[in-house]
């Protein structure tokens, strides 16, 4: 889950505009070329930036919360979307293949340990992958966290978010038969996958608009329609991790292993106001995670893109160059 809404008053917050120092195409098994680019520093403090959705893709403002001076910013397209490909592409692609796709970047890049940056499935994905790794990561900083649990995919999928939003909730389910209501993702699922490409992008832009709606505390109203292809490739991607429930062994997977982090200082940013993934999960987390701050934004929702978020999130980054200062080069 993740979407970035345009409210303009976030930018006053981040660094200028940059562009990448380095892009290329990376090769990374079953099929899959990942679109990956590095940005600031080439000497500084490696990042790695962790998109939303499953299926969001990465964007230029993702580049912009981090000084560029001092640190060397990773992002990447995950598998089956962006500029990834296959586009929309859903074979060999689970949690565990992100995982290793990654591990795979940071050793063809020679990083040895990076900082994570992650927001919605973004922090899911850096969670899993710091249990899965913690000898590799510096901090974790997260936004708008979501656990891959059952409740919170019900809440936001079973009518609970639809009791704030009954309008918009209406406009997404009234697509489905009223016999397949009792579970959307279900529903969804068979028509994203139906092979008519008309039908699954009438059902895609359906899936990201109900999603675009919620994204911003700022928004009261319909999300719009995202473009075809992106929106066909966020909703497939996402829905075939939802209904596989991220692949993952259990329902508290993420928080049943928080003791693999105990090594592992995090920062966690997390909007009061967030309907997509409400604050309770980063409670939660933060509860079984004595190494975690966690930072609830008033008057905000869960979009990276909301200005108290965005404030926050650039001066957690700010605050992290004391502790992890540039190396001292010889000579200097």
């Amino acid at each position: 889950m993740d979407k970035t809404s345009g409210q303009k008053g976030a930018t006053q917050f981040l660094y200028p505009p940059i562009e990448p120092f380095d892009q290329r195409m990376l090769g990374v098994g079953d099929g899959h070329r990942l679109y990956v680019e590095q940005c600031g520093n080439p000497q500084g403090i490696p990042v790695v930036v962790l998109h939303g959705g499953p299926g969001g893709g990465c964007s230029p403002a993702m580049r912009r919360y981090f000084d560029p001076a001092h640190y060397r910013i990773v992002l990447f397209d995950q598998r089956g979307c962006g500029r990834s490909r296959p586009h929309a592409s859903v074979e060999e692609n689970t949690t565990w293949h992100l995982v290793d796709d990654i591990e795979t970047i940071r050793e063809t890049l020679g990083i040895e340990h990076w900082i994570v940056f992650g927001g919605s499935w973004g922090a899911t994905l850096a969670l899993i992958y710091a249990q899965t790794h913690p000898d590799r990561a510096l901090h974790l900083v997260l936004r708008g966290v979501f656990l891959m649990t059952r409740a919170e995919l019900d809440w936001f999928y079973g009518g609970g978010a639809g009791q704030f939003w009954p309008d918009i909730w209406s406009n997404f389910t009234r697509l489905v038969p009223e016999d397949e209501r009792d579970d959307l993702i279900g529903a969804y699922h068979r028509r994203l996958f139906s092979g008519n490409h008309a039908e699954e992008t009438r059902f895609a832009r359906a899936w990201a608009s109900w999603e675009n709606a919620l994204a911003s505390i700022a928004n009261d109203g319909p999300g719009g329609d995202s473009p075809a292809e992106y929106a066909r490739a966020f909703a497939r991607l996402e829905n075939h991790y939802f209904i596989n429930n991220g692949f993952l062994e259990e329902d508290n997977h993420i928080l049943n292993r928080m003791d693999r982090l105990r090594d592992v200082p995090g920062t966690i940013v997390q909007g009061r106001y967030d309907m997509i993934c409400p604050p309770v999960s980063a409670h939660r987390l933060h509860q079984a995670w004595p190494g975690s701050a966690l930072a609830l934004i008033p008057r905000a929702g869960h979009a990276l893109s909301e200005p108290g978020i965005s404030a926050r999130l650039v001066r957690t980054m700010d605050l992290l160059r004391q502790k992890y200062p540039l190396p001292v080069r010889a000579g200097e």
